[in-house]
């Protein structure tokens, strides 16, 4: 059974999806006026990792990510570049897929835009005036938060103590306060203002507010309630609050089942030791396409999974060093499998049965117990991931499995075909998982540039290369390369040595865990 935190509850508890061996998630999308940064990049890869488990555990899962794509900011970036909103919006749109196809981010299965569902949100907030939980003043429509009992409850805040905290009507210094009623109300639909997009409503021209697009977008395509909404912790208040607030009115049922956040980014100053909220004042704002040109992205999702998905992240040099060279560790494991499957076996023919081989082989691997241990690392990376997406307790188990095999097959340099078919086992176990958390080791490519002889040589000396792990440079070594230029530099291949493809969009679902 897996567990998952719900933040509304503030407990883990067990996850039962509405539709058995079927989950619909919606996790909030950008506010495409600018490149995401990577705090925007942390939430969207934890949702990525869940969305991949839960698909390895046999699940059905519908993804559903919005894009705001009318907002003020754009707006305001419109403004100042002289150009339109649609045409800010586009631009970012498609600069947000690219990243996050560069990281390694799947695409979701619906991904809508706000600005091609008004006629849905305006639906929605027809029903909420109709049943008294919204008003019309002067051309905008306003939500009445105290007709709805449950308010605060996400959050933890009392309606009595709390302020709206809503970031568009703040922006706006025209009096809109005072029409209305109470100041924790928050603007459903807003008049048309001069040079502003606007689309035809009962209320007359205008726009949507931006926490109505959520409700109606996610209520259109998963239907109410659905399983999991998920964000980032910045968004619990006063975004979901008011999601959760004015859908449960309007629909008479529960919004979502389960709410899921993932925790907030710090960075972390190389010369003090401390840690920043990362902003552009203090000089630390990281946008995920610039770190991406100088950290691999395999490297990247390595660090952020190093963490819990609640926990505070904490990005720094140090930290970036420190999970590229965990990476580089599993990847030599599987590497290093690879060359001992290729050149413990005689080439071009299946590895010599026991029966055939006495006398010219000794089995020095004990298939047995290593076969034994892969089916305990399956057991645990399971067990650890059902335990909220535990992703760090996973991957700590993926150490321990290399650690042992590095051990169980120290000394051997030619297989018989049951060590062969332990060994195979022991790798695909590691790519597989390393997969489900989204990240590829496979080394087959690095592994079809060398020749013959030198992977015979990798076999002999391959203990030597599992003792140690090279440190890398800061911001050196991970600089995409061409991808048809690979070289060696000694007798191991390192990172920098091989170029990973372009960008392309990832798989889509992950293979499954077996029965």
């Amino acid at each position: 059974m897996i567990k998952l935190y719900d933040t509304r509850l503030r407990q883990k508890v067990d996850f039962e999806p509405v539709e058995p061996g079927k989950v619909a998630m919606y996790v909030c999308g950008p506010t495409v006026y600018n490149r995401i940064h990577i705090g925007n990049a942390r939430t969207f890869i934890s949702f990525d990792m869940i969305r991949r488990y839960l698909s390895w555990r046999g699940f059905e899962v519908t993804f559903v990510q919005n894009v705001t794509d009318v907002d003020d900011k754009i707006i305001k970036r419109a403004g100042e570049e002289d150009r339109t909103a649609a045409e800010v919006a586009e631009e970012y749109t498609r600069l947000f897929i690219e990243d996050m196809r560069a990281a390694g981010v799947q695409d979701p299965d619906i991904r809508p835009k706000a600005t091609e569902e008004i006629d849905t949100m305006i639906a929605l907030i027809e029903r909420l005036i109709e049943r008294g939980h919204a008003y019309a003043a002067e051309g905008d429509v306003y939500f009445d938060v105290r007709s709805y009992p449950g308010y605060g409850q996400l959050s933890g805040r009392d309606v009595d103590e709390a302020e709206s905290g809503h970031r568009e009507l703040r922006a706006d210094g025209q009096g809109l306060e005072d029409r209305k009623r109470d100041e924790l109300d928050f603007a459903l639909w807003k008049g048309a203002k001069p040079g502003e997009p606007a689309w035809e409503s009962p209320w007359g021209a205008g726009r949507p507010g931006w926490h109505i697009e959520c409700s109606a977008m996610s209520e259109k395509y998963l239907g109410l309630p659905f399983d999991i909404h998920g964000g980032g912790a910045d968004l619990v208040f006063p975004h979901h609050e008011n999601e959760r607030a004015q859908s449960e009115c309007a629909c008479d049922s529960t919004f979502a089942n389960y709410w899921m956040h993932s925790g907030m980014l710090q960075i972390a100053n190389a010369e003090t030791g401390e840690t920043e909220k990362m902003s552009k004042s203090l000089n630390n704002f990281l946008l995920l396409h610039e770190v991406l040109e100088q950290v691999r992205p395999a490297a990247l999702r390595m660090l952020m999974l190093q963490s819990h998905y609640r926990s505070p992240l904490v990005f720094g040099e140090q930290r970036v060093n420190e999970a590229d060279a965990a990476l580089t560790r599993i990847e030599n494991a599987v590497r290093a499998l690879d060359w001992l499957l290729e050149a413990g076996t005689p080439r071009g023919e299946a590895a010599l049965a026991p029966e055939t081989a006495e006398g010219e082989l000794s089995a020095v691997l004990d298939a047995a117990a290593l076969t034994d241990r892969v089916a305990v690392l399956r057991a645990n990376f399971a067990e650890a991931m059902d335990d909220d997406f535990n992703a760090p307790a996973a991957l700590g188990e993926i150490f321990s499995f290399v650690s042992d095999v590095n051990a169980l097959v120290a000394d051997a340099t030619c297989l018989s075909a049951e060590e062969a078919a332990a060994g195979r086992a022991a790798r695909d176990a590691i790519v597989e998982l390393m997969d489900v958390l989204g990240i590829d080791v496979t080394a087959a490519e690095a592994r079809a540039a060398y020749p013959v002889e030198v992977v015979a040589l990798a076999a002999e000396i391959w203990p030597a290369m599992t003792a140690t792990t090279p440190r890398l440079p800061w911001l050196t070594c991970w600089r995409p390369a061409p991808p048809p230029a690979r070289r060696r530099t000694g007798p191991w291949p390192t990172a920098c040595a091989t170029a990973w493809p372009p960008s392309a969009s990832p798989s889509r679902t992950p293979p499954r865990a077996p029965a």
